[in-house]
């Protein structure tokens, strides 16, 4: 764990031949890797950070990845970083500072995503100079006008099933859905791609298909936490942590790999699998102890 010292470079380097660099869609999120026992005087890198599953701060490492989508369907990390408070940054600074890399290592996405923490202007005047269209969730008090000049909080317009062009303060000119969740809440999701006209024309159906693609990176986060271990950690230094987290990663992309070549028909496959098989041989074991003890008897 001390000897090697991985980057996020060099997991790019080794999926790089097993994808299409060109016209994907580049997700970005970041999740909690909840680590309650562990002291964080005596572990570096823990801290409390907001879980959205449990709706509260819990103590953890926070991980932020990109997440990248063929066109065909196969999804893998392509870069990451964990949150260290120590090097001042906010969470919008490592997702631009990610973006920035990928594109100077070959990869072209077509569409960019990311929940409402990461739709701040200067995040999307960022995609806009790098010529990127995407898709960003919203707050409900963000200030957007359809009739110039009179803003009002996103929540207050009224938005078509087929969306609504609106004017974003300080950005311009976006396309802006609603999607209703089961618990009756609303979010607010805008769309923008390069060349204004597009943006006018983009429909339901494409916002529909954009949304669907970014919720991959929230399949991904469970995946690595259920598959391959990246909670399973026992030790404090931060060469060590990383060397961690980029196994745990990579072991994932292996998992998506095969899944892509039709090996297994899903991620959970090898798991379950052997978990049958471990199950199915202490059981026979069981039998065999309780035939034998009748026998004796």
């Amino acid at each position: 764990m001390l000897r090697e010292r991985y980057e996020p470079k060099d997991l790019f380097n080794e999926l790089k031949p097993h994808i299409d660099s060109i016209g994907g869609t580049l997700s970005g999120d970041d999740t909690v890797i909840e680590k309650p026992y562990s002291d964080p005087n005596l572990t570096e890198f823990i801290g409390y950070f907001w879980s959205g599953n449990q709706h509260r701060p819990v103590k953890g490492i926070n991980l932020i990845t990109l997440y990248y989508t063929e066109s065909n369907g196969k999804s893998v990390p392509v870069n990451y970083r964990i949150y260290n408070k120590q090097e001042g940054k906010t969470k919008n600074d490592y997702f631009r500072e990610m973006i920035a890399e990928v594109l100077v290592w070959g990869l072209q996405p077509e569409m960019v995503t990311g929940d409402s923490w990461y739709s701040s202007k200067e995040n999307l005047k960022f995609l806009r100079n790098q010529k990127l269209g995407f898709m960003m969730g919203i707050a409900r008090n963000r200030q957007v006008a359809i009739t110039p000049g009179k803003y009002t909080a996103v929540k207050n317009i009224e938005i078509s099933p087929e969306g609504q062009v609106v004017h974003l303060k300080n950005f311009g000119q976006v396309k802006v859905f609603q999607k209703k969740f089961k618990n009756d809440t609303e979010r607010y999701y805008i769309m923008f791609l390069p060349e204004i006209k597009e943006t006018e024309v983009i429909t339901r159906s494409d916002f529909m298909t954009t949304h669907s693609i970014h919720w991959g990176i929230e399949c991904y986060h469970r995946a690595i936490k259920q598959l391959c271990g990246i909670k399973r950690f026992m030790v404090r230094s931060s060469a060590a942590i990383f060397t961690h987290f980029f196994c745990s990663i990579r072991a994932f992309v292996q998992l998506e790999l095969m899944r892509a070549e039709a090996l297994i028909d899903n991620w959970y496959e090898i798991q379950r699998n052997l978990s049958l098989e471990v199950a199915r041989d202490f059981i026979l074991h069981y039998l065999n102890q309780k035939v034998g003890l009748k026998a004796e008897y």
